[in-house]
């Protein structure tokens, strides 16, 4: 409900400047074609109403109801069968007429389509009834000089005030697309990329680095005895030392680098352009520094990093091959003793045989 109302007021708003300028300017476009007919003061009264009372009259309506998407969407109903009486009563001069009904159309269409258009041109027969009923039906198809001019801020000045509304709410609907598109890709708690994003990720970079050759390391971190903290102090503790990883994580890398929250308590990062020692010396920073950890709450609480490594070799023909051997080097790391930063057997054996080979 609250959801509902907002959407209406915004919807509201947007409408009240158009219908000011549009409804102001407007007025002296009947005038200048009701000026020869010499038609009854009562009309000169409700015209100028409708010009400059009816726009704030409308936006108040709609602001204090209780479903304001509703009431402005009669409003705009209102302003058809205005146009209509007011097309009849200037005995359909051609130019104003025209510039009136046509503005009106273009605002029903923009507003609810093509229902509403066909609801607004009801609107506007009703309202040249109205018009024949008090004032008799009479046409005249001389437009003067005056009467054209009259209509030139009609429009320009009009479409341009649309035109604004329209920018402004182009505007706001990219910035939203931006934000629902950001909130897609990222986890809610840590504000890292999600499961879907990184995996998608890291397809791409293991295409980078194996047509670049670039070397690229892949970190899954997994914290220690997770559910232990879950269980011992409870979820929103747990929680906290999710987030308080994450924003580790974010200090220590750099902006090109690529972490995630993988599933749980396990995180992933993608390193490129940064070798395996270099990826060592990184995660072992992090580790030192995420053991420092102190929860404001719990004092007692001491937290570890457990954490696997492997580089992108050539000879891995898809992403899950690289994944799966740091599954194995953070295996590796949680079944010897945990606290540690592990690499992969095919990057171990590739050191070994690179340091045991003659320079």
């Amino acid at each position: 409900m609250d959801n509902k109302r907002g959407k209406g007021l915004s919807f509201a708003k947007r409408i009240y400047a158009p219908r000011a300028v549009g409804l102001g300017i407007g007025c002296f476009s009947v005038m200048a074609a009701l000026y020869p007919l010499n038609v009854p003061a009562w009309i000169w009264g409700l015209l100028l109403f409708n010009g400059f009372i009816w726009p704030h009259l409308a936006y108040q309506l709609s602001i204090r109801s209780a479903y304001p998407y509703q009431a402005e969407r009669r409003n705009m109903l209102l302003d058809s069968l205005w146009g209509g009486f007011w097309a009849a009563s200037m005995q359909f001069n051609p130019l104003p007429t025209v510039t009136i009904l046509s503005m009106m159309m273009m605002n029903n269409v923009a507003a609810g389509g093509p229902k509403m258009l066909i609801r607004g041109a009801l609107a506007q027969l009703a309202g040249v009834l109205l018009s024949w009923l008090a004032l008799g039906v009479a046409v005249n198809l001389d437009t003067t000089a005056i009467q054209i001019y009259a209509c030139l801020p009609m429009l320009t000045l009009y479409p341009f005030a649309v035109g604004m509304v329209s920018y402004r709410l182009a505007i706001k609907l990219a910035e939203h697309k931006r934000a629902l598109s950001t909130l897609s890709r990222t986890d809610s708690l840590t504000g890292l990329l999600n499961h879907g994003s990184w995996k998608d990720l890291l397809q791409l970079s293991f295409q980078h680095s194996q047509q670049s050759h670039s070397p690229t390391t892949l970190a899954l971190i997994d914290i220690d005895h997770f559910k232990r903290i879950n269980d011992t102090y409870g979820h929103i503790v747990g929680d906290s030392v999710l987030r308080q990883l994450s924003l580790e994580l974010k200090h220590n890398l750099r902006t090109e680098d690529l972490a995630g929250r993988y599933g749980g308590d396990e995180f992933c990062v993608i390193l490129p352009n940064r070798s395996l020692a270099q990826a060592q010396e990184i995660m072992e920073r992090l580790r030192h520094v995420f053991a420092n950890f102190q929860h404001a709450d719990e004092p007692g609480l001491n937290v570890s990093l457990s954490i696997g490594l492997a580089t992108c070799r050539p000879e891995f023909q898809h992403a899950n091959m690289w994944l799966n051997e740091a599954d194995k080097a953070l295996y590796i790391a949680k079944n010897t003793g945990r606290n540690k930063v592990s690499v992969g057997s095919a990057d171990t054996l590739s050191a070994s045989a690179w340091g045991s080979n003659p320079q």
